[in-house]
């Protein structure tokens, strides 16, 4: 990555989120989502190499055992969305961190009851009842009011006009200091977001790494 030399984190300690969560159907199956994790990865590795001490919590669906990471990136794996909700509660209450980058695709529904043991598969035509799940990101300001948030807002089929506007909503709710808002598209190649601050000024960015560099700039200017 090309770094740029006026970002200095070292002294930092940031917590990263990334990947996606299940929820359990029963004891088998589960419900999750097509996401990785890799911008969030992405961004662990960056904030490493400007200096900062990370942890990053990491869903399952990607193989990083293969990657030579830096030596002050720390990688915690997790399955399911009680897990990551866990270690959330558990790094906020313990670790002191100055930023929290929140990019996991968390799960926005499970079962209203998780079935126990396997359903038979001649069980017939299934019904299953989704309830909300508890919004992670909005509980990191009540457990770490200080800390720096950075928080993710994806949308299926809406203008860019419309996608700010729910992002500005979104970080006003979670209280965050930053959100990074893209709209899916299956054919784009890499990432393409819109990273809005708490002044209200939106700057488009292409590319993971160039998306990654311009949360840090952020998290720097902002700690």
């Amino acid at each position: 990555m090309n770094m740029k030399k006026d970002i200095n984190l070292t002294g930092k300690k940031i917590l990263v989120t990334a990947g996606s969560t299940w929820v359990a159907i029963d004891d088998v199956r589960v419900i999750t989502n097509i996401f990785k994790g890799k911008i969030g990865l992405t961004i662990a590795i960056a904030a490493a190499e400007f200096g900062a001490a990370v942890t990053l919590l990491l869903g399952s669906s990607l193989d990083i055992s293969c990657m030579n990471l830096p030596s002050t990136l720390r990688v915690v794996r997790f399955k399911y969305f009680e897990e990551l909700d866990d270690l959330m509660t558990e790094n906020l209450r313990s670790g002191n961190y100055d930023a929290v980058i929140h990019s996991a695709a968390v799960s926005d529904f499970k079962l209203a009851k998780k079935h126990e043991g396997k359903i038979k598969s001649n069980t017939g035509n299934l019904t299953l009842e989704l309830v909300p799940t508890k919004k992670i990101v909005d509980g990191v300001k009540k457990l770490a009011p200080e800390v720096f948030l950075v928080k993710f807002k994806l949308e299926v089929g809406i203008s860019v006009e419309r996608l700010i506007e729910v992002a500005s909503d979104s970080m006003r709710q979670s209280s965050a200091d930053l959100v990074v808002a893209n709209i899916y598209n299956p054919n784009f190649t890499d990432h393409e977001a819109y990273i809005i601050d708490i002044s209200g000024k939106v700057t488009n960015v292409q590319g993971k790494e160039a998306i990654a560099l311009k949360i840090l700039e952020n998290i720097y200017e902002g700690l």
